[in-house]
């Protein structure tokens, strides 16, 4: 890298602070990092928008870096429903409506809007500016697809980061057999005008390979979610109940996660093993829904449950640390083997042993590698029962797993941008 010159990056990205979530995280820690290797970011990004996350936290952090950011607004869902600020997640079964009528109407997602004037005001800062390589952040793909077109214009390198899965991820539905070609077709011709691919994990890169032939090994880099060390420096610990496990669930139930088959399981260890479910307690981070507070209900587990409800990043860090043990799930859906949340790289950065509830994928690999965890199928409420019960007995025994420092420094957040500014630098003569 030439030390004395400074590169330029614009950076697109739909979810930035103060939006929050771990796909936003993503997009912002490298963000965060990229100054510490020669490399000067210029974010466009949305203005006011309907969201149901928003995160004080990361948004000062932000604020405290001088990051030059500039907002821009399109005629999406979001932006169209601004004025009434934050929103409450909608049910599952609504939610899942909702999208399969935008998947129908809106190709290849309803933030077009947004991504036409996202490339236009990109069009103007080219022809105004200079840039030595442009980032996508996708999902939305339909920003991918509109800036991918500004290669050839200007010359410039453009590198696409896919958090998830375009072409029949495991949130797709197609109503016909047009929509999804068009789908294909689209995604082909933007992965043709991008010079390299970030993923956040093998699994993804394996299947954009077998979709798309011309892609080679070296197109695609694999740098996948992380934790920054900040974080956990920064956060306050809270502090836990004597004597008690706490098993912790940090995120949100869409779309692929739910804590029905998790909380069925304890309910039989009431029955079975009143004395150890009193010394347990089930704790949720996020929007815990309406669905499972009934279910929660019907089930009588009130007293096992504790809600937090909805906190910024650095006090979900906090809490975090205050967790015995860390669980998450996964269910069966297509392609859900390439999904791996981004909640599981703050899990691990917080050195906690990990409960995962998942089928054979990303997922479990990563947890395999981490070593501290505890895996079993999502679904079986007898097989998850009986590994709460191995978990208590290590925890009462004080003798649960600890992952070994070398696993858990590959997934600093700083590290990964180096990754990423190598990536940026192979391409600068493209």
């Amino acid at each position: 890298m030439t030390e004395n010159k400074k590169f330029k990056v614009l950076i697109i990205a739909y979810y930035f602070p103060p939006l929050g979530l771990s796909g936003v995280q993503r997009t912002f820690k490298f963000v965060k990092y990229m100054r510490n290797y020669g490399w000067e970011p210029t974010v466009l990004t949305t203005n006011k928008v309907a969201y149901y996350a928003y995160d004080n936290s990361l948004n000062n952090e932000l604020n405290s870096l001088d990051i030059r950011v500039i907002r821009i607004s399109g005629k999406e869902p979001n932006s169209l429903l601004s004025r009434f600020g934050k929103l409450k997640p909608p049910r599952e079964i609504l939610r899942r409506i909702f999208d399969i009528l935008s998947q129908t109407f809106f190709i290849p997602d309803n933030k077009i809007s947004w991504s036409t004037a996202a490339a236009k005001k990109a069009d103007e800062l080219l022809n105004h500016e200079h840039f030595d390589a442009i980032f996508v952040s996708s999902p939305p793909f339909s920003a991918f697809e509109k800036i991918s077109k500004l290669r050839i214009k200007y010359e410039i390198p453009i590198i696409i980061d896919y958090r998830d899965l375009w072409y029949n991820s495991y949130f797709s539905f197609y109503i016909s057999p047009v929509h999804k070609l068009l789908h294909k077709k689209k995604e082909y011709h933007s992965l043709k005008n991008a010079d390299a691919v970030v993923v956040t994990n093998r699994k993804i890169k394996e299947f954009l390979i077998k979709t798309y032939p011309f892609l080679t090994f070296e197109d695609i880099v694999i740098i996948p979610h992380g934790f920054d060390i900040e974080d956990f420096k920064n956060s306050q610990r809270f502090p836990k109940p004597n004597g008690k496990m706490i098993i912790m669930f940090s995120g949100t139930f869409i779309g692929y996660g739910t804590p029905k088959y998790l909380l069925k399981a304890f309910k039989l260890i009431t029955k079975e093993r009143p004395d150890i479910a009193q010394n347990i307690e089930i704790h949720f981070i996020g929007y815990l829904r309406k669905e499972n507070h009934k279910l929660i209900k019907k089930l009588k587990l009130e007293e096992f449950i504790i809600d937090h409800g909805y906190v910024d990043h650095l006090t979900s860090v906090g809490k975090i640390l205050s967790a015995d043990v860390l669980w998450f799930m996964v269910d069966y859906r297509k392609n859900i083997d390439a999904i791996l949340p981004g909640k599981v790289y703050e899990y691990i950065g917080s050195k906690k042993p990990i409960f995962a509830c998942v089928p054979d994928g990303a997922a479990k690999m990563a947890l395999q590698e981490y070593g501290a965890s505890f895996i079993c199928s999502p679904n079986n409420i007898l097989e998850i029962k009986e590994m709460i019960y191995k978990i208590y007995e290590l925890f009462r025994n004080n003798n649960l797993p600890v992952p070994s420092d070398e696993v858990v420094e590959k997934y600093r957040r700083d590290l990964l941008t180096e990754t990423l500014i190598k990536v940026f630098q192979s391409k600068l003569n493209v």
